[in-house]
């Protein structure tokens, strides 16, 4: 518990440069409802710290020596389903950002976010919600409105699987057109449904899904491979 009676967040830092891992630490420390109990130079090392530790979050770097972020979230995620991760990078390209959607880090933001910023997200990640840095969603919308997603393209080819948390095969196609950017009206339009059908089908995909809003749906959906139809 910290001084305001609420729960003090564990936090764990990992990334390769030192003055990096080193100002997260003393920024996050200052920070009455968050607690750093480790901080890792590359992911092999994250991966000891969290079987050691088990922080509510990992704020993780995708470029490291050993083994990468992306791969280490995978393993944390597989060996802590407790422990969430966000990255926090340089990268805002439509690989890196997919790879470690997929990879089941539940945020991403940017090195220029700022202190609230981050304490926000690591909250909001550790509560079980997607949060992702403005520029991060922007580029995946317009990823998904290009096509030019060369992850999404290498799976194009795949045979559809069962759906996940329930959703039927109308959910999952809205679901995909609020990825691509499409608004409730022009899914409407699209589909040749009411505004009124849409907004149903909306609100019952992102309660199966657990989404509060279009960024953690965004989110769901390439975490999820469920990519936006043709357009």
């Amino acid at each position: 518990m910290n001084a305001d009676g609420g729960r003090t967040l564990r936090v764990m830092v990992a990334d390769d440069q030192a003055a990096v891992r080193e100002g997260l630490v003393t920024l996050l420390d200052l920070l009455p409802d968050l607690e750093v109990v480790g901080a890792a130079a590359d992911g092999e090392q994250a991966l000891a710290l969290v079987d050691q530790h088990a922080p509510d979050v990992v704020l993780m770097d995708l470029r490291m020596p050993r083994i990468d972020g992306i791969e280490a979230t995978r393993q944390i995620r597989a060996r802590h389903p407790a422990t969430q991760v966000v990255v926090l990078t340089t990268y805002v390209d439509d690989t890196s950002i997919l790879d470690a959607l997929r990879a089941g880090a539940l945020g991403y933001l940017t090195k220029d976010a700022g202190r609230d910023h981050i304490r926000r997200a690591l909250h909001t990640a550790a509560a079980g919600h997607a949060v992702l840095d403005p520029a991060v969603h922007a580029r995946l919308l317009a990823a998904a409105a290009a096509g030019e997603s060369a992850t999404a393209s290498r799976d194009a080819s795949a045979e559809p699987g069962p759906l996940p948390d329930g959703l039927t095969p109308r959910e999952a196609e809205v679901l995909g057109l609020i990825a691509a950017g499409l608004s409730n009206s022009r899914i409407a339009r699209r589909l040749f449904i009411s505004e009124a059908t849409v907004k149903t089908h909306i609100n019952h995909l992102f309660a199966k899904i657990g989404a509060s809003g279009r960024a953690q749906a965004v989110t769901y959906a390439y975490q999820h491979g469920l990519r936006p139809p043709e357009m």
